[in-house]
């Protein structure tokens, strides 16, 4: 089974493929361009997860769920951005699962309080990478593929359908 992590932002998006013995088959950013106009950012996030997508075939996809307490705009777009991820994801019939934060931080490390710095060593322990390497979005994403990985759909909510 493989497994597309994603760590959804605008500006940035971590993504990550691993299969289910806990490799990383690719991995990589979307970048969008700042001084595109917003919905055209919204359209090259689609255009590359979709690309992705075709070329990973992945199998389901775990997604960390958000979670803003300050920035309402920020919040807004990023939200936007997950549902451009969301469509597209169900355009492939993909079904995806979200997980917070701290239940990524759980899995991986058995404390929901762990720091970036102790996610990363035990990313880079798990799958045998520099932590040098990892920047903070990739991390992320591996991440949450990774949770998904150990958890299952056991606390992941489960977002499935029909294809679009």
């Amino acid at each position: 089974m493989k497994i597309l992590g994603i760590d959804p932002g605008y500006g940035i998006v971590g993504w990550a493929v691993v299969d289910d013995s806990m490799r990383v088959a690719a991995c990589g950013c979307i970048e969008t361009d700042s001084s595109l106009h917003f919905d055209e950012r919204l359209l090259q996030i689609h255009l590359a997860l979709k690309k992705i997508i075709e070329e990973q075939k992945p199998d389901v996809a775990a997604v960390e769920r958000l979670f803003f307490s300050r920035n309402t705009t920020t919040a807004l777009d990023v939200a936007k951005a997950v549902g451009v991820m969301v469509l597209t994801l169900r355009m492939y019939n993909i079904s995806y699962f979200e997980y917070t934060p701290i239940q990524v931080k759980r899995a991986l490390t058995g404390y929901g309080r762990a720091t970036k710095g102790q996610i990363q060593s035990m990313i880079a322990r798990i799958f045998k990478v520099k932590t040098s390497v990892l920047k903070d979005d990739l991390t992320d994403a591996i991440s949450v593929a990774a949770c998904h990985c150990l958890l299952g759909s056991q606390y992941g909510r489960a977002k499935t359908g029909g294809a679009i």
